[in-house]
């Protein structure tokens, strides 16, 4: 299930304004890739360019190859809304559907792309909670609202309703960020035991979680101010953090700069 990406030769623009430049890396199946580096580096913005998800933006466009296996994922017959269900986006905030159940905001994905009958979809349901690590928690009350979850159970919610629809990929922004330490370790014990089975590529501004989760870290920085932001380094989790090639990784990860 779970598939590589190349990148090469990416640029990504809002308007006039290029935000990343030159990108090119690859992501392998079955790992967990961190991406680090400070606030406003493009981060976020190269993450969003892996299902698409950056043209969304009125005037932004992308220059450069992303491919997953063999398709050209910007190619001219490639559907955009085909590659974010092949690749899909957890976000940084929790965002469960509110005036959906539990069942409903799982199963949302599903009803739009297929049509499914009830066992069928019960079974998938059970079986994305459960790959979440919250069927436990939900299971006698699948037909009450997502929002009246804690935070970091509408966070797995919302990774249920990611995995529902079976990607090949799946993005997470900062995806603890807004979660308490307790959360963030039940998200972080998810990441590592989904990665048997998906490609996962996580931005995070917390070191030690790039540290415990990942086993592939790029390191993204800024030339200048104004300027765009640019791949410095990207190798193993564990050279990154004891061995990092470049003085700016070094700089960054011990707290001298961002």
């Amino acid at each position: 299930m779970a598939k590589q990406i190349e990148v090469s030769g990416l640029d990504a623009y809002y308007g006039a304004h290029k935000a990343i430049e030159d990108i090119t890396m690859t992501i392998e199946p079955r790992t967990v890739t961190a991406f680090i580096g400070p606030s406003g580096c493009g981060k976020s913005t190269f993450l969003r360019t892996l299902n698409r998800m950056h043209e969304v933006i009125p005037g932004a466009r992308v220059e450069g190859k992303v491919r997953l296996e063999e398709q050209d994922l910007y190619g001219p017959d490639v559907d955009p809304v085909s590659v974010r269900r092949t690749i899909g986006m957890v976000f940084q905030r929790p965002n469960p559907f509110p005036t959906m159940s539990i069942y409903d905001n799982v199963a949302a994905g599903l009803r739009l792309n297929g049509r499914f009958s009830r066992s069928e979809l019960d079974g998938i349901v059970e079986s994305s909670l459960k790959g979440a690590n919250l069927w436990n928690e939900v299971k006698d009350r699948l037909h009450k609202p997502g929002s009246g979850l804690s935070g970091g159970q509408q966070q797995r919610l919302c990774i249920a309703r990611a995995i529902a629809v079976r990607p090949q990929v799946l993005l997470m922004d900062e995806p603890c960020s807004a979660l308490d330490p307790i959360s963030t370790l039940a998200i972080e014990d998810l990441i590592s035991s989904l990665k048997t089975d998906y490609t996962i590529v996580i931005v995070t501004h917390n070191m030690q979680q790039a540290a415990r989760v990942s086993d592939k870290t790029a390191f993204f920085n800024l030339a200048g101010q104004g300027q765009p932001g640019k791949l410095i380094e990207m190798d193993d989790t564990s050279r990154i953090f004891t061995n990092p090639g470049m003085k700016a990784t070094e700089d960054y990860i011990t707290g001298r700069f961002g």
